[in-house]
């Protein structure tokens, strides 16, 4: 009897044993259930993705080759901002650059000082620079080394697939750079004064294709922030530029010899162009820019030299420019020769801008320059949806085109110009420009001429 209730007994223990832990195992699937699936997903569209954010500064520097990581500081780098890390640099992005979709890290919370120098391709495909910490140059021609390039100072050189992004800062202490006697503000009236005069670009890219450049922060550059040469497919996305109105020559994009470039939402703010396209520049999307203050966004300057300059199909849109000295502008030197062709301005708003439209094909920066009968030509220029304030010094359209090789085609739709105070100029300029307006525009446009100028038809040497 004594046995039975313990073998009873230890039969009831056991199926309580069985029930409770199948309890815990049923609360646990449908807590993780829960946890993962709670909640409906919102069918509300989400906000474009931010710039890559900065990495973590409390992760390990050594850099990880097995996951395909290279932290520059695995490589001797120290990053205070005194110590010249350009070695290590050069060592992280050579071991990098042989690995598929490796990401060379320059990490948050860290400044390292590098010089001049040339990080060569090509790499293998998929490669990641990622700044998340801070890039800067010696601070000034004083700290300059004398045999280091005074033109550039980190160039891309044949890199194909890459992207430079993160949320880190390029600084190019250019201060220094800008109040060498020979820069045009520190002479009287504008003139210069001799001396040494190189400054150096601060982001080169050249004979490279395949690159993306987004979420980086540069600012202070000594001249050009970013140069693309000889470049194909080029996209840009998401950066901010600043430098003082007052710094010489620090255009925030250039781009040379370069096609297929696509410019979208980012902010620039600089002494010179925001962005400026030079000869050899096809299939160009710039779109959802602020630019301001600036010089503007230029196609030009061409033809300098005697020089054949070809530019065609770009596109500028749903951007605005303020407080700037030019707002749309195509500049060509006399006694060039080629063509600008193809270039659509639409929905850009003016905010305070001097001039807002203008050609000009009798570009100079010299007091004296002759008159010459060759010149760049201008045609296909459409304006559409361009409204905003302009500044009242200066004419809101200026047309001043070559009395031997007019521009032509011009076409103006829905412009709605207004001065930011005072008095409006009613007196758009033109000299020798042939195009028609789709509809009526604020101020009057009356002085383009109508047709085809025979000397076009007759002189297309040169032309692209």
């Amino acid at each position: 009897m004594v046995h039975s209730r313990v073998i009873f007994l230890f039969y009831i223990s056991f199926c309580c044993f069985i029930i409770c832990n199948e309890a815990r195992i049923h609360h646990h699937r449908l807590k993780h259930r829960h946890h993962g699936h709670g909640h409906p997903i919102s069918q509300i569209s989400h906000p474009p993705a931010p710039s890559p954010g900065p990495s973590d500064p409390s992760g390990d520097e050594n850099s990880n080759s097995s996951s395909g990581l290279f932290d520059v500081r695995g490589f001797g780098a120290v990053g205070d901002g005194i110590t010249d890390d350009t070695e290590a640099f050069k060592t992280a992005w050579d071991t990098a650059c042989q690995v598929e979709s490796a990401v060379l890290l320059v990490p948050y919370g860290y400044s390292f000082l590098i010089q001049s120098t040339i990080l060569s391709g090509p790499c293998q495909s998929g490669f990641v620079f990622q700044v998340d910490g801070a890039l800067m140059p010696p601070d000034g021609p004083e700290f300059w080394p004398r045999n280091n390039s005074r033109r550039q100072w980190l160039v891309f050189y044949r890199i194909d697939e890459m992207s430079l992004q993160g949320g880190g800062l390029i600084d190019g202490r250019g201060e220094k750079w800008w109040n060498l006697p020979c820069k045009p503000h520190k002479g009287v009236n504008g003139t210069t004064m001799p001396g040494p005069c190189d400054s150096p670009i601060a982001i080169r890219f050249f004979m490279s294709s395949n690159l993306t450049v987004k979420g980086i922060r540069i600012r202070n550059s000594p001249q050009f922030n970013f140069r693309f040469d000889n470049c194909r497919n080029v996209r840009i996305k998401s950066i901010h530029i600043t430098a003082p109105v007052f710094s010489p020559n620090t255009d925030g994009i250039h781009i040379e010899n370069t096609e297929n470039v696509e410019i979208y939402d980012s902010v620039i703010s600089n002494g010179d162009d925001c962005v400026s396209i030079g000869s050899g520049c096809h299939h160009v999307d710039i779109r959802n820019i602020t630019c301001g203050p600036s010089h503007g966004i230029s196609i030009g300057s061409l033809g300098n030299h005697n020089s054949r300059a070809c530019v065609s199909n770009v596109m500028v849109r749903d951007t605005v420019i303020k407080n700037s000295d030019n707002g749309l502008r195509i500049k060509t030197w006399q006694g060039g020769h080629g063509s600008v062709s193809g270039i659509t301005f639409n929905n850009v708003h003016m905010d305070n801008v001097r001039n807002p439209i203008i050609i000009d094909q009798f570009y100079c920066l010299l007091k004296d320059c002759s008159n010459q009968t060759s010149a760049v030509l201008v045609s296909d220029i459409l304006y559409t949806n361009i409204k905003g304030t302009y500044d009242v010094r200066s004419t809101p359209m200026r047309f001043a085109c070559s009395d031997s090789v007019p521009c032509t085609n011009i076409t103006l739709s829905n412009v709605e110009l207004l001065p930011a105070q005072g008095e409006m100029v009613l007196d758009p300029f033109c000299w020798n420009a042939y195009g028609d307006l789709q509809t009526l525009t604020i101020p009057p446009v009356s002085c383009l001429l109508e047709g085809f100028p025979r000397s076009i038809v007759e002189n297309t040497i040169g032309i692209c």
